[in-house]
């Protein structure tokens, strides 16, 4: 039995001396393999695996990467007609009265003309016949006055007469290009127009439309009903205005919903970069005010 016992111990010994060897042998292979071969790289705070996350609320306050063109005070930074632009109350503000028409005019930021960018403001429009909007990547036009209809009543020809000296007046602020719309009663806000252009309404409110080289444009899809959109627009009240052009593709938002987005591929008449400014027209009593506007530049 003792021997019996010792030649058994010795076969363990030597087993397990076996597996310690290959052990060793098989981890310092693996080990010269990974040290010669190429490591990868791990991207800085790699989320574990499946790990979801929901976007944060919007904050429209958030103003971290943007600058502000307005300082609420003065319009040192814009350039309009003073008959009809002015600050109240930390806005800029756009008044029309039967007595004293502004016609269709606009105020220009004097800031550059930006490419891509995000825009966000606030607007406020006042009036039943009010209507404006903000121009972007907009150019200075000549006025075009169109001749006269020859079968107009006095009356009639008098009002048309007024109306084009007061466009003379303010031709040097005649402006051409996008314009995210607005106007008091919602039949037109949050589409997107094309003023002094042959194409006028490219994307009507709750619509995405693409644009190509000779071609119709093309519905590509629906954001809602024109109705259901119009729900979130407050008549006579502050609306939060946000418009986003990057490249081809320009997007207008009002109170956090996605009124029409245009994807702009026609080289006839999209523009890369141009002028930011504010439009007032309509009849009647009107008043158009904006504020808390910010501007940041996209790459």
């Amino acid at each position: 039995m003792a021997i019996a016992s010792r030649s058994l111990s010795r076969i363990a010994d030597r087993a397990v001396l076996a597996l310690a060897v290959f052990l060793a042998t098989f981890v310092g292979c693996a080990c010269i393999t990974l040290a010669g071969a190429q490591q990868p790289t791990l991207a800085p705070h790699r989320p574990p695996a499946f790990h979801f996350v929901q976007p944060g609320p919007i904050n429209f306050d958030d103003h971290e990467g943007w600058i502000q063109i307005f300082d609420g005070k003065t319009l040192s930074d814009w350039d309009g007609p003073t008959d009809v632009w002015h600050v109240e109350d930390g806005a800029i503000v756009g008044e029309s009265s039967a007595a004293h028409p502004s016609g269709t005019t606009n105020i220009i930021w004097r800031g550059g003309e930006p490419s891509n960018f995000e825009l966000k403001l606030e607007m406020k429009l006042e009036g039943s016949g009010a209507n404006g909007g903000v121009q972007y990547r907009s150019i200075r036009v000549p006025l075009k006055l169109q001749p006269l209809p020859a079968d107009l009543t006095p009356e009639q020809r008098s009002g048309r007469e007024q109306e084009q000296a007061i466009s003379k007046s303010h031709a040097q602020w005649n402006l051409a290009g996008y314009q995210a719309d607005f106007d008091f009663n919602n039949k037109y806000t949050g589409q997107l127009y094309e003023q002094e252009s042959p194409r006028g309404i490219i994307a009507w409110r709750g619509q995405v439309v693409a644009t190509e080289a000779g071609k119709k444009p093309t519905l590509l899809a629906t954001l809602g009903t024109s109705d259901e959109l119009k729900s979130v627009i407050k008549p006579g009240e502050w609306n939060q205005v946000e418009i986003i052009a990057d490249g081809n593709m320009l997007v207008h938002i009002i109170n956090g919903h996605i009124m029409s987005v245009l994807v702009d591929t026609d080289p006839a008449f999209s523009q890369a970069n141009g002028l930011i400014a504010f439009e007032i027209e309509g009849p009647g009593s009107v008043k158009i005010s904006h504020r808390n506007i910010w501007l940041k530049k996209l790459p």
